[in-house]
């Protein structure tokens, strides 16, 4: 069991300094000797052009370096939502994450979205207040505002010794020891607790001891045996149990910037964040049974593991592993149990960036690189063929926006569509599709930055001239009503003919469930069993085509209730066309309607600005749902639909004089008003 192992991902809002921390925890571990800065383009971790044109990360990159005995794996993630699946591509696979707050903005929008899916994935997390020494920082806000926006129960195990400009250490209630940092100094020095901080810091820690005890029953039968005078090593312990347990949040603070906080921080992960070993064992499905099994983190069993991430590098198509179970060597043959092919394993590589180091195996709870895989997706299971295993994968957000996509020079078409596949093969939250009717290639995204940024690495790292038409909403369809149908096919034009009868019923899915929920119902073998993938492969196909406006829908749920066949002219070509007009036909009795994507909107105004902006998103079918005063801005939030909101930044930047923030993120899919959703669907024809 490797519990000297710790695998991590830096989480946060965009612009909290996720990359700045982690290029300081490589500089401060001797990962490297040189320390890079995210605005001049010299970060190590966003080593892609874009990403040192932009500023921004836009995949998540993976690094290792090691710490008092411990190997480390961090896993940088991009903070803007329209890079969320990279997130969840990470955090499926690690065992522990910092999340990542600004000592001035607090809690925002996508630390709010970023915490949920650590909470679904049942990620356990620590908490890093960064940015204290910049104007306007407040440790205790910031503690405050996670326990009272997010699901979370804070607990700092730090204090900070000056704040803003005068910030120069921390305290660790802990131990109650107290770190400072010299200016220009990397490493830093252990003081006496500074006088005036003393009696303070003993009531901050007896607080923490108190929070402690509420939530952990052992920390409170010490508490109520011992007061709060509890060993600094049994205090530990119990924060790092309750940690484990995702009972508390520790919460400690410092400033990437300036590298102060980072050994502290190090010193955490250490202690609370979870090796593979105490993670509870990951629940995967016997192919040969189809029981579910726990795998435990056994070196010596049969190896299972699965793919996070799918990127393009100049050693070719690299595919990222967590190793569940066993141990991988390199020519390995594995079974992808999602697909049924064989991959063989080319090299093993630990990955720095865009850089790596190539190793003969890896074993179980190892986040590796490995070349050789020709076709396996992300979210999909390698295990060894002799014991097939299937892992869940991961969620995929629905595209919100499209746009017409095609090359400036025509004979790059083929081009175009060869490097369109491989983003969409790294990306599962880029779709690309061809209209039936016109032919024109469709790039679906999460927003405008999402295709843009597609549209530059189609030029600059794929070298293919193209051009993105004006974008549009991806607009979804659904059904809200239960209809049945009893449909036969019977054709007979000389020789064989196509027959095929069957009883479906189509009803929607819970708002929380996506894509096709197909079940056979039908007993005594009425359908034989060879027609199903036929009738299923008839509805994935419907699911994609609508029956509106040619929009996808969201999810569907179909049942197969009764059939029958004829012994000579019954095909599974036969089904899947009797499937396909069943759903025509029964589409309409099913309550049909058209849904848009409505987005959250975040927006920090000067006062003088609120009432027109107010009234604007009022006038775009927005939804006002709070508005308050914070860090001398006032908040508005509002739920408006995506189609009103193309281009709205520059429209903000007018009511305001240029002095609002906005972001915006996917609340839900929403019925279009019947009125306006007859107009979208007479011009989708």
């Amino acid at each position: 069991m490797r519990t000297h192992i710790r695998n991590i991902g830096i989480m946060a809002h965009i612009d909290a300094g996720k990359t700045t921390l982690t290029e300081r925890i490589l500089f401060d571990t001797g990962r490297l000797h040189r320390i890079g800065e995210v605005h001049d383009g010299t970060a190590e971790l966003d080593w892609r052009a874009l990403e040192k044109k932009h500023g921004i990360t836009i995949s998540s990159a993976a690094t290792s370096c090691g710490w008092n005995g411990h190997q480390i794996t961090i896993l940088d993630t991009p903070g803007h939502a329209d890079f969320t699946i990279e997130v969840e591509q990470s955090l499926r696979v690690l065992d522990g994450a910092v999340a990542l707050f600004s000592a001035v903005a607090g809690v925002q929008p996508q630390s709010e979205a970023v915490w949920r899916q650590a909470d679904r994935l049942g990620v356990p997390r620590i908490a890093f207040v960064n940015k204290m020494d910049q104007p306007g920082a407040n440790f205790d806000r910031v503690v405050a505002e996670i326990g009272e926006r997010l699901p979370a129960t804070p607990l700092a195990v730090q204090m900070p010794i000056g704040s803003e400009g005068d910030f120069r250490g921390v305290v660790d209630l802990v131990g109650l020891t107290a770190w400072t940092w010299d200016k220009g100094e990397t490493h830093p020095r252990a003081v006496a607790l500074p006088e005036q901080l003393v009696a303070l810091a003993i009531g901050r820690r007896r607080a923490l001891v108190e929070r402690l005890a509420e939530a952990d029953d052992e920390a409170m039968a010490l508490y109520l045996e011992k007061d709060d005078d509890i060993d600094a090593g049994i205090l530990k312990e119990l924060i790092r149990k309750a940690t484990l347990a995702g009972r508390i949040t520790a919460v400690l603070c410092g400033s990437a910037a300036r590298n102060i906080g980072i050994q502290p921080l190090l010193d955490a992960v250490v202690d609370y964040c979870p090796s593979p070993a105490d993670r509870a064992e990951v629940e995967g499905r016997d192919l040969a049974t189809g029981k579910a099994i726990p795998l435990a983190p056994d070196e010596q069993a049969r190896v299972v593991a699965l793919v996070s991430k799918i990127q393009a590098s100049r050693f070719g198509t690299l595919a990222f592993i967590r190793l569940y179970a066993g141990r991988l060597r390199r020519g390995q043959t594995l079974l992808n149990a999602s697909t049924g092919q064989s991959e063989r394993v080319g090299r093993i590589l630990r990955m720095h960036a865009a850089e790596e180091t190539e190793i003969e195996e890896a074993m179980a709870g190892d986040i590796v690189a490995v070349t050789g895989l020709k076709a396996a997706r992300s979210g999909e299971t390698l295990c060894d063929p002799a014991r097939p295993v299937l892992l869940a994968g991961f969620q995929t957000p629905e595209p919100v926006i499209e746009a017409v996509i095609e090359p400036l020079v025509a004979a790059d078409r083929e081009k175009l569509g060869e490097a369109l596949a491989l983003m969409a093969r790294e990306d599962p939250s880029l779709r690309v599709s061809v209209d039936a009717e016109t032919g024109e290639t469709l790039l679906r995204g999460m927003g405008e930055l999402h295709l843009a940024i597609a549209l530059e690495s189609l030029m600059d790292e794929a070298g293919i001239p193209a051009r993105l038409g004006p974008p549009s909403v991806a607009y979804r369809e659904a059904i809200t009503a239960r209809t049945e149908i009893d449909h036969m096919l019977r054709k007979q034009n000389g020789g064989s003919g196509q027959f095929a009868r069957l009883r479906l019923a189509f009803e929607p899915v819970p708002s929380d469930q996506h894509g096709l929920v197909f079940e056979n119902r039908v007993v005594g073998g009425a359908v034989p069993k060879a027609y199903l993938p036929a009738i299923e492969k008839a509805l994935r196909s419907c699911l994609q085509e609508g029956g509106l406006a040619g929009y996808p829908l969201v999810g569907l749920k179909a049942e197969l209730l009764d059939g029958a066949v004829h012994e000579k002219d019954s095909s599974a070509l036969a089904f899947e066309i009797a499937t396909r007009e069943a759903f025509r036909l029964a589409f309409p009795q099913a309550a049909p309607v058209l849904l848009e994507p409505v987005m959250r909107v975040e927006i920090a105004t000067p006062a003088e600005a609120i009432g027109a902006i107010i009234g604007d998103l009022q006038s775009r079918r927005g939804t006002i749902v709070g508005s308050a005063e914070a860090r001398g801005l006032h908040e508005i939030v509002a739920h408006v639909p995506l189609a009103n909101l193309f281009n709205y930044v520059n429209r903000l930047r007018s009511l305001s004089q240029g002095r609002a923030g906005f972001t915006m993120r996917l609340d839900r899919y929403a019925t279009v008003p019947k009125a306006l959703a007859e107009k979208i669907i007479e011009a989708a024809g």
